[in-house]
């Protein structure tokens, strides 16, 4: 497996100035052999400017938050992180890897919950490149391999789970939407450890129902929405009768036997529990 290493480098300034010198050194036996007719000094400025082309072959710019990484011959040489201009092995291959912060939007993905509804879902994946070898060498083209992976964590990570916890036990994509985006970034860095990339953060940006059942699902949240608030107000309209009748019975107002407390807690529900405004009703003979 290859891992990221410094690879051999010189100051790139040094360098052009000694190319330069052997080209001017170069071209000045050149010029004179050919006047004088020997061929040695034209040998020797043959060869100061080979040494020439072999030197500017090997510089290269390095641009702030990015990395070199230098072959040669298929061999893997290293890296290069400081930027700056560069002197390296001649004939070296360079190849740029930015390790500048990204993000990768997937589309919108359809996919079956763990209830096995069909839901509509997508996320934004933030990453960088931590190791330029891996990136380069252990995966063919790292950012296709990213997108694939982030989509397949997507959909595993929203198979498990309900859209929304209509019972409040366990974690919800809708209610826990925290939790399952640290659960998407754990799996995500798990996946694309071997190209070299981490996993700075990732998010959902989009969760709703497919359209087909849509409007289904839209009346069956509304009717527990009216459940759960029917049951609120039963249980505060309860206590509020108990309340009334053990006040009434310690100030010892009235002396209330069984079939009249049955008489005032159906009294006193049907005003509390009504979604409408109570007519109370004037008795003028006994309950009897």
């Amino acid at each position: 497996m290859f891992q990221e290493k410094k690879s051999p480098y010189a100051n790139g300034f040094w360098g052009l100035l000694l190319a330069l010198v052997f080209i001017g050194a170069g071209v000045y036996l050149l010029v004179l052999g050919g006047r004088a007719g020997d061929s040695l000094w034209i040998t020797i400025g043959v060869v100061l400017e080979v040494l020439a082309l072999f030197l500017l072959t090997g510089m290269t710019v390095v641009q702030p938050n990015q990395a070199m990484v230098i072959t040669f011959f298929g061999k893997y040489l290293g890296v290069i992180r400081q930027s700056g201009f560069y002197l390296t092995i001649p004939f070296a291959t360079h190849r740029k890897v930015s390790l500048r912060v990204r993000n990768f939007n997937s589309v919108k993905l359809k996919v079956n919950d763990v209830d096995g509804n069909p839901i509509e879902i997508a996320a934004v994946v933030v990453f960088s490149v931590v190791d330029s070898a891996k990136a380069l060498f252990e995966v063919d083209e790292y950012e296709k391999f990213v997108e694939i992976q982030s989509e397949t964590a997507l959909r595993h990570v929203a198979s498990k789970y309900p859209y929304d916890g209509a019972d409040g036990a366990g974690f919800s994509l809708r209610s826990n939407s925290d939790e399952i985006a640290l659960e998407l970034s754990t799996e995500l860095q798990n996946r694309l450890a071997i190209a070299g990339v981490n996993v700075i953060e990732s998010r959902l940006t989009h969760l709703a129902y497919s359209t087909e059942i849509a409007s289904a699902m839209l009346q069956r949240q509304q009717a527990s929405a009216i459940i759960a608030a029917r049951e609120k107000i039963v249980e505060g309209a309860v206590t509020m009768v108990q309340m009334a009748i053990q006040r009434l019975e310690a100030d010892g107002a009235v002396e209330l036997d069984e079939e009249r407390k049955a008489a005032m807690i159906n009294n006193l529900l049907v005003a509390v529990v009504s979604d409408r405004s109570a007519q109370p009703v004037i008795n003028t003979s006994s309950l009897y």
